[in-house]
């Protein structure tokens, strides 16, 4: 795990708003982006509606993207993100080495779509979730 008080850039996986051209990419305006990532098919990735809700012990893989960030950022990102009532951060391997990812700890709705893994596509899962048009 990553020690916070190192002062290496620390590495994180944002497979929703956060990512380029999303609606809070302007968070990771001051990191570096490292490039483009897929994690091992352990989630589900539920649509909230504005924003995406990762969980763990699902079998779907979370497209997303890594950026290396300074310690400042990280405790915005966790503002952001609600840690620890809403997410958590996990950290996980990724090409460009560990990297935190924020998953879903509150209650799930049972009415929120599930996706299949890519925020950015919104393609829904059929069987979970009602019919929400955007």
């Amino acid at each position: 795990m990553h020690d916070l008080t190192d002062s290496r850039p620390i590495r994180v996986f944002v497979y929703g708003t956060l990512r380029r051209g999303e609606s809070n990419a302007g968070y990771l305006r001051n990191a570096t982006y490292l490039g483009r990532a897929v994690t091992p098919p352990r989630y589900h990735l539920f649509d909230t509606g504005p924003f995406p809700a990762a969980a763990a012990r699902g079998r779907h893989a979370l497209v997303g993207e890594v950026y290396a960030v300074d310690r400042a950022t990280l405790r915005t990102l966790d503002r952001l993100e609600d840690v620890p009532r809403s997410y958590n951060r996990w950290q996980i391997d990724t090409p460009f080495g560990g990297a935190w990812l924020y998953l879903w700890v509150a209650a799930i709705d049972p009415r929120w779509p599930r996706l299949a893994g890519d925020w950015c596509k919104r393609r829904r899962l059929p069987g979970r979730g009602s019919a929400r048009r955007r």
